[in-house]
């Protein structure tokens, strides 16, 4: 019934996941999502946490594969649910996301797994309406800055 592979459609139970907040020369690194939830919108490098794997390794594994940038893992600095419905109330998607603060090393971004293209974008250009963004990204923007 899920209609998406992994599962992530439809779930039995909240999905954990991890997204890497990283900030070089006071920009934010951004991603263009290339399945759902939020096709089609910028959002953080990020998804699912593995089995047996650290919220801080998740989070540096995914923003390498999704972007090539390589980062030191700092804390994690928010965790918030984001919870989809259909049209008949039934929970479509529930991710809990770890937030982690990333230190960028190198690497100046790369679209690959499931990101559509790669920025590095100013607090203002979130805001913008010509760069569509997850609901949480300029919050989160914000705690960086």
């Amino acid at each position: 019934m899920s209609g998406e592979t992994g599962g992530r459609a439809y779930p039995a139970h909240p999905l954990p996941g991890v997204l890497a907040l990283v900030e070089r020369d006071g920009r934010l690194l951004l991603v263009l999502r290339g399945r759902e939830p939020d096709r089609g919108k910028w959002g953080l490098p990020g998804g699912l946490i593995e089995l047996g794997e650290s919220v801080t390794a998740a989070a540096l594994r995914e923003l390498a594969e999704e972007t090539g940038v390589a980062a030191e893992a700092g804390r994690v600095v928010d965790v918030f649910d984001v919870i989809d419905r259909d049209g008949s109330g039934r929970v479509r998607y529930h991710f809990v996301l770890s937030v982690v603060l990333c230190h960028w090393r190198e690497g100046e971004g790369e679209a690959g797994d499931d990101a559509d293209a790669v920025a590095w974008v100013t607090p203002g250009q979130i805001d913008d309406p010509a760069w569509p963004c997850s609901v949480n990204v300029g919050r989160l923007a914000r705690l960086i800055g």
